[in-house]
């Protein structure tokens, strides 16, 4: 079983994957003679036989790690996978505290020679450690909670962003969520927009081109709902222009957050949903996309990996980054070409988000630009931007997601470009807080370059 990633080469399927048991977007019924189900932790005790077997601890994760470049104390992706896994065996071991400590980045599966499942080792044992031996009253546990469902508050604001917007940057207000919740001071709470994304699309009608031939199904997240709709409102008129239409289905959380604290309950009811809607949108010929980075390796990896829905591996298999899809489908670089570029000339700091490397999306903006005339697109290189989506806002986290960051930081202000450029919405967070530079989204660059304005907004 395989897809076709960016650079139009098959790609295996993730770790843990099997064939589809859903017979196609047309079945209706499982059929238990069609797949292999993986019970990964059977009882909830870790067993990851295959995958801990596999590991002959050459250490390449633990080096590839930025949490464990900058941390000491942080015994690495290996002992947090494999080893955690061989405790369990021999007795009855805790899961070690530090899983928490992983970010979730997520490295450690591209760096493994032997592909070792290790990121699905630590989301499950992070996922047994909130489950079992976290104090569920802790001021941790409550923060994490708040910072996993990002969704459910950002919905609520979104009601009265201003009020909202009004409410945050308040002096003291940062102050108070550290206190309280351990949430860091150090950063300003984002935006929310005074339109969501859904909003827009409703008011606008919809789709504008109608053609069942070439359809795809946007997911565009909750920071592209509910704090940059910019992004959303790009990428849809980008589709419209190469033809497409544009489908947006119900939709939750991607669960990104989720897997990162180790709520996996909370993660499954938001899937549940969202596989449901998704096989909907690609029974009717759409493949699914997304414009964040973290939130189509979630759909395309994690899912799969952790839970057993149905159709969850037909939503893996049609899923796509939206720059990606684009890429594969259409002759992006000849229509830039056409176009003739920018009136004037505009340079960018351009990061790979982690998630972006683990699809082999690491060069695709670059790639995409490099020859457009008034484009100046300069790779501020491999390192981790530091923040891993919730990680960076805890306090205790905090100061470890700059060490990390800092060698980002370094490049973007060496690099021409004052204006950084990202897929992932948190390491957009990063890039400015660190730089205080400007940050975009490829989707909002390909608009620019490609698109006439369009004068129903």
């Amino acid at each position: 079983m395989s897809v076709t990633d960016g650079a139009n080469t098959a790609r295996p399927a993730t770790d843990g994957g099997v064939e589809s048991a859903t017979g196609g977007s047309d079945s209706t019924e499982l059929d238990p003679d069609a797949y292999d189900p993986v019970d990964v932790f059977p009882g909830g005790d870790l067993d990851l036989r295959e995958g801990a077997d596999s590991c002959y601890k050459c250490t390449s994760c633990d080096t590839s790690c930025p949490v464990a470049e900058v941390d000491e104390e942080f015994p690495g992706p290996k002992f947090q996978g494999p080893e955690q896994w061989r405790l369990k065996r021999k007795g009855d071991h805790d899961i070690d505290e530090s899983i928490t400590s992983c970010s979730n980045c997520m490295r450690c599966d591209d760096a493994c020679p032997s592909s070792v499942p290790l990121s699905q080792m630590h989301n499950e044992a992070r996922g047994q450690f909130v489950e079992e031996q976290m104090e569920k009253l802790s001021r941790e546990y409550v923060r994490n909670r708040i910072l996993s469902n990002y969704r459910f508050f950002a919905s609520i604001a979104s009601k009265v962003p201003r009020l909202a917007n009004a409410a945050t940057s308040v002096p003291g207000a940062t102050w108070l969520g550290e206190k309280l919740l351990g949430v860091t001071s150090e950063r300003d709470f984002p935006d929310f927009a005074t339109q969501t994304f859904r909003e827009w699309w409703r008011e606008r009608g919809g789709a504008q081109v109608e053609n069942p031939d070439k359809r795809v199904a946007y997911f565009h997240g909750c920071y592209s709902n509910y704090n940059t709709p910019e992004v959303g409102k790009a990428m849809v008129r980008v589709y419209e222009h190469f033809g497409y239409e544009v489908m947006v289905p119900p939709q939750k959380c991607s669960g990104t957050p989720m897997f990162a604290n180790g709520m996996l309950k909370d993660a499954r009811r938001h899937a549940e949903t969202n596989v449901e809607n998704l096989v909907a949108a690609i029974g009717d010929g759409a493949d699914v996309i997304a414009s964040c980075t973290s939130c189509s390796l979630s759909l395309r990896q994690e899912y799969p990996e952790l839970f057993d829905i149905h159709g969850i591996e037909d939503v893996s298999d049609h899923t796509f980054e939206a720059l990606e899809y684009l890429r594969i489908h259409e002759d992006v670089e000849g229509a830039l070409a056409e176009r003739g570029g920018l009136d004037e000339e505009r340079a960018f700091a351009y990061h790979a988000p982690c998630h972006a490397r683990n699809q082999g999306l690491a060069r695709q903006a670059v790639e995409t630009f490099r020859d457009v005339e008034g484009v100046r697109m300069e790779d501020v290189g491999d390192s981790c931007s530091g923040i891993s989506g919730t990680y960076g806002w805890k306090e205790e986290k905090y100061e470890t997601s700059m060490k990390i960051g800092a060698e980002m930081f370094e490049h973007m202000e060496d690099a021409e470009g004052d204006v950084g450029m990202t897929e992932c919405p948190t390491c957009a967070m990063q890039m400015e807080h660190g730089t205080g530079y400007e940050i975009e989204h490829p989707l909002q660059l390909l608009e620019e370059t490609l698109v006439e304005p369009d004068p129903r907004g």
